[in-house]
């Protein structure tokens, strides 16, 4: 069975005591590959150094909602810089983390709002497609994305909408991200809507080390546990865990053009 972790912060301190460990064992359970997302500008180039090192992970770049507080205006310009110089480099696959967080509601929306719609227009600039930070914001992010086209679509990050967020989605283009949130027996809304997601729109994820399944409560999540949260979500979409394997690898190699 071969898996891709579409979306992991593996280059955060909590990986660094056993990081090799990590993707090697990950790599021997069948994670093929897995991306590695920036957060802000501070982590970019230890992300691309680590990505450098080995040629199974894959990068993206952004300034996270969440970090709002840490961004500075040169950093939107530098991120122009970081995607013009990288363009075209076969482990440059997304701009992101990017999106609106209206669920921490310290964070300016308009600043958030500029941010975002800055970062989009680089990712259509760049040909690029984007992993989306959506948090109590799927309108607005919904809206955005009918302004600002992308002609490579991306992934809405550990999706939890409705069925009728997905169905917007999917029509502009993105796939849905799915993890270890929706494998907790509490998430009985989220499990309705995956038994009615077709498989053709749907990625696997880990957000690692955040959003542990509940196969491992209150662990550091890796790689590693992909593999059990294929298993547990097949069974809420009613497949197997082989066919939403191959179909999540299948959509993961369709927007990142692998």
């Amino acid at each position: 069975m071969e898996l891709i972790d579409t979306h992991t912060h593996l280059d955060f301190p909590d990986f660094d005591s056993d990081r090799r460990e990590v993707l090697a064992h990950s790599r021997a359970l069948g994670v093929r590959r897995m991306v590695v997302l920036g957060v802000y500008q501070q982590n970019w180039q230890r992300l691309w150094d680590l990505v450098q090192a080995d040629e199974s992970l894959f990068a993206a770049f952004g300034l996270h909602p969440v970090y709002l507080d840490d961004h500075r205006p040169a950093d939107l310009t530098e991120l122009g810089d970081w995607l013009t110089r990288l363009q075209g480099h076969r482990q440059l696959c997304a701009v992101g983390e990017i999106g609106l967080d209206y669920f921490l509601e310290t964070l300016d929306r308009e600043r958030q709002q500029h941010l975002f719609e800055v970062q989009l227009k680089l990712a259509v600039d760049c040909q690029l497609p984007a992993l989306l930070h959506v948090r109590r914001s799927h309108a607005a992010v919904i809206a955005t994305l009918k302004r600002i086209r992308l002609p490579r679509g991306g992934i809405i990050h550990a999706f939890a909408g409705s069925r009728e967020e997905a169905r917007e989605y999917i029509k502009l283009g993105f796939k849905l991200g799915l993890g270890g949130a929706a494998t907790w027996p509490q998430a009985l809304r989220m499990h309705k809507v995956l038994a009615q997601l077709p498989l053709d729109a749907v990625v696997l994820e880990t957000d690692s080390p955040d959003m542990a399944p509940a196969m491992y409560p209150g662990q550091r999540n890796s790689p590693l546990h992909l593999p059990a949260i294929c298993t547990d979500l097949a069974a809420r979409m009613g497949t197997t865990p082989l066919l939403l394997a191959e179909a999540s690898t299948r959509n993961a190699c369709e927007v990142f053009n692998w």
